[in-house]
């Protein structure tokens, strides 16, 4: 069926898409689903791409993206308004990310021997002293990352990456 029905006025879909995130948690919390289809149409791929750039790979990130969402419909009657829906929605993408990645760890391995560890030549003529000051702004950044806690990590990764305020 269109958005517009045959009176030429929008149907409840597109009536819907125009609510702010509150009011459409509210319906969602009267148990409108559709509300909640909106919701999801409105901040999946931000979330994907936020949770694809925290883990790395595509396909484990929309798996924890849907089961955030599938947690996210399961405990709307729990949101209380404190924060952005939005918030609340990378809060627990996050958090299923970081289940996800502690289920799934492995013991790293070296598939490479002492024989292997020879300098190989760049194909491109690089300035030593810049990729050398790169590395090890890139070291300095990544050893500042790995002191901060999971949660404050996770703050800077938004900003940097997603371009979120720190709010």
């Amino acid at each position: 069926m269109s958005p517009l029905e045959s009176s030429g006025t929008p149907g409840p879909a597109a009536e819907l898409r125009e609510l702010p995130d509150r009011e459409l948690v509210a319906r969602c919390q009267r148990s409108e689903n559709a509300a909640f289809d909106v919701l999801v149409s409105r901040h999946q791929d931000r979330v994907y791409t936020a949770v694809a750039r925290f883990c790395g790979n595509a396909e484990d990130a929309a798996d924890i993206v849907q089961r955030a969402f599938i947690n996210a419909f399961r405990k709307i009657q729990e949101f209380k308004g404190d924060s952005a829906f939005s918030t609340w929605i990378y809060r627990i993408a996050f958090n299923q990310a970081i289940s996800f990645r502690r289920e799934n760890r492995r013991p790293t391995v070296s598939i490479y021997s002492k024989e292997d560890d020879k300098v190989v030549e760049p194909a491109v003529e690089e300035n030593p002293t810049e990729k050398m000051e790169g590395e090890e702004t890139q070291k300095k950044v990544q050893q500042a990352l790995d002191l901060l806690e999971e949660g404050d990590r996770q703050i800077i990764l938004l900003k940097d990456l997603q371009g979120h305020s720190y709010d």
